[in-house]
């Protein structure tokens, strides 16, 4: 089967090594990755546990598939109780590291306590040490994944590292593994710097097996081929990555602009897909490169940029000329829209920053937006600022900002709060476009009726991946549905939900729901692993996981009263486009999803829903 069943346990107060057996009782109920990692972090630790204390934990998990030749099995999540949020926090990433312990032959690393000083571990199959990090404390990802690769002579091993925001622990601050993929939401990096752990650096020479070798091939070779039929997988998301979505969302009014004081930019298209494939007129040559896969994908869906030399943020900057991790859609759109900003230049080089330092674009573009909107309604001044002047549209203030953030320095610390903490601080609470603490990404939920319901709901904070309902909505995948109406999203929400739960589980990435259903999915997991895995159990699965979920917040202190959004989208209507005049109906679709959930109308979890779930 593909599972290793062994999970290392490294305490880093103590600096102990330990080797278990994997719960198999508990893969059987909860798959993998989100679900099984979740499920030991709620029967481990105490929910009102201080996300930054030693007694929170850090879990980094693979799925089943994951080290596999399914295709986008190279998936791994990183679970914890989230600093930004104070909520559980699963953030996923792809690149290969994940593969990679699985080749090492792990399939869990539960990371417990605190250093007393800096340090990272080293797993090179079964030697796993924990090393002195004191030469790369202080350091970026980029330098922390080259000093280790040279420190061991092996340019094969991969790393999962922090930057300087993770060290100083701005509460949005990323794990980001092979330079530019990233466990990217919630604040995973603050907690693993508030251990003094800098990274985790993986060598495997060993292979994964499977249940049913032929019966795996056939189900992956399937699947493969669906997705490459598919307009989606297999030719928009390749040419032109997330960011296709840019122009698309744009036209449907649904793009959270200044702050969300608008729903369309006027400037979408020029820091658009199609703008970063346009030769500049600088140098003739485009943002965008070329495409990039993560470990086993056949989508490819990754952005390679390079900054214009000539420009101003890398004209004396030679360490920023070379080709990174560019733009995808979301990145794209808070470090741009949100902030009103149409220098695509800047906005990579933003999105550079956040690569080599570690911190979530998605959150940092939402709260410079709202800190911009503080500085242009004079709530706050350039003497608090530190000289910036947080004017929407300002490139100049984008990149400062984003400089100052990564390293936790000047007004970059206030800005590292995140824009719940940070609006709260100057008393205009109201401006923080937030959910349980996380900012909401790109799609308005006055345009996209369903991603309301989804943002409220959603156990770790704000989040489009947790239910992407855009995909019916605005793709019309599997069904196009209205994105203007509130009838039959509570439905639709929990199926995506409790689907997403499934995916997030199994080691595969989400992407692949753009063609794959759970029919094309459970023949792959059930040819891995023991177990009946047929598509009804997968979805209970992931019913299963969401409500395990909601018991850990709910213990943590979260309430109904936490499933709402912003007062801006509740009372604001939209000015333009299809949405206009219309106001998030979250309130209308709330009381529906509870009751679909089998939920209290104060949206526990029944006693009947624990028993039918065996949660």
């Amino acid at each position: 089967m593909s599972w290793t069943g062994k999970i290392l346990r490294i305490n880093l107060t103590a600096g102990t090594v330990k080797t278990e057996p994997l719960n198999m009782e508990w893969a059987d109920k909860y798959l993998g990755q989100r679900g099984l990692a979740s499920k030991y972090l709620i029967e481990e630790m105490d929910p009102k546990t201080d996300p930054l204390g030693p007694d929170n934990k850090l879990i980094f998990a693979t799925g089943p598939l994951t080290g596999t030749c399914a295709s986008t099995g190279g998936r791994y999540s990183v679970i914890t109780k989230g600093p930004l949020t104070g909520a559980i926090a699963c953030s996923n990433s792809g690149g290969y590291i994940g593969a990679e312990m699985k080749f090492a032959g792990w399939d869990m690393v539960i990371i417990e306590g605190a250093s007393p000083k800096p340090v990272y571990l080293t797993i090179f199959d079964d030697d796993v040490q924990l090393r002195d990090a004191s030469e790369i404390w202080g350091t970026s990802v980029w330098a922390t994944d080259k000093w280790i690769k040279a420190r061991h002579q092996d340019e094969m091993i991969h790393v999962s590292a922090i930057g300087v925001a993770g060290e100083k622990q701005v509460l949005y601050s990323c794990i980001v593994n092979d330079l530019h993929r990233a466990a990217g939401r919630s604040g995973v990096g603050a907690v693993m710097g508030s251990k003094n752990l800098k990274a985790m650096a993986i060598r495997g020479t060993g292979g994964v097996k499977v249940k049913d070798f032929k019966a795996f091939m056939a189900a992956t070779a399937a699947g493969k081929k669906v997705l490459k039929d598919n307009a989606v997988t297999g030719a928009g998301l390749p040419t032109y990555g997330t960011q296709v979505l840019m122009n698309v969302i744009n036209e449907a009014g649904a793009m959270p602009t200044r702050n969300s004081r608008d729903v369309q930019f006027e400037s979408a298209s020029e820091i658009s897909a199609e703008a970063m494939a346009e030769p500049r007129k600088s140098d003739g040559q485009p943002n965008l490169l070329t495409n990039q896969a993560c470990f086993g994908c056949t989508i490819a869906c990754g952005r390679i940029s390079k900054i214009d030399e000539n420009h101003y943020t890398v004209i004396n900057k030679p360490e920023y000329w070379h080709a990174s991790g560019g733009l995808e859609y979301e990145a794209a759109w808070a470090l741009g829209s949100a902030t009103g900003i149409k220098d695509l230049e800047a906005l990579t080089y933003a999105n550079f920053i956040c690569n080599e330092q570690g911190i979530d674009p998605i959150s940092f573009g939402a709260t410079l937006g709202a800190a911009m909107e503080l500085y242009e309604t004079g709530v706050i001044n350039s003497e608090i600022t530190g000289g910036l002047e947080l004017k929407f549209g300002s490139a100049e203030a984008l990149t400062k900002a984003v400089e100052l953030t990564g390293k936790a320095e000047g007004f970059g610390k206030e800005l590292g709060l995140g824009s719940a903490r940070l609006t709260a601080k100057y008393g205009k609470p109201e401006l923080s476009m937030t959910v349980k603490g996380q900012e909401f990404p790109a799609y308005d939920p006055r345009g996209i009726q369903g991603m309301g319901l989804t943002y409220a709901t959603s156990n770790r904070g704000a989040c489009h991946l947790r239910s992407y309902t855009v995909s019916s909505e605005i793709l019309g995948i599997p069904e196009k549905t209205d994105p203007l109406a509130t009838d039959g999203k509570a439905g639709l929400v929990k199926a995506f939900q409790d689907a997403t739960a499934a995916v997030d589980s199994s080691g595969l990435c989400v992407f692949t729901t753009f063609a794959w259903t759970l029919e094309d999915i459970a023949p792959q997991v059930d040819a891995a692993i023991p177990g009946n895995w047929t598509p009804e159990k997968m979805m209970e699965v992931g019913e299963r996981i969401w409500n395990m979920e909601r018991i850990f917040n709910n213990r943590a202190g979260f309430t109904a009263a936490d499933d709402r959004l912003p007062e801006r989208l509740m009372k604001d209507a939209a000015k333009t486009g299809p949405a206009a005049g219309l106001v998030s109906g979250v309130d209308k679709m709330l009381p529906e999803y509870y009751e679909l959930r089998g939920w209290t109308p104060e949206g526990v979890p029944t006693n009947e829903t624990m028993e039918r779930l065996a949660v």
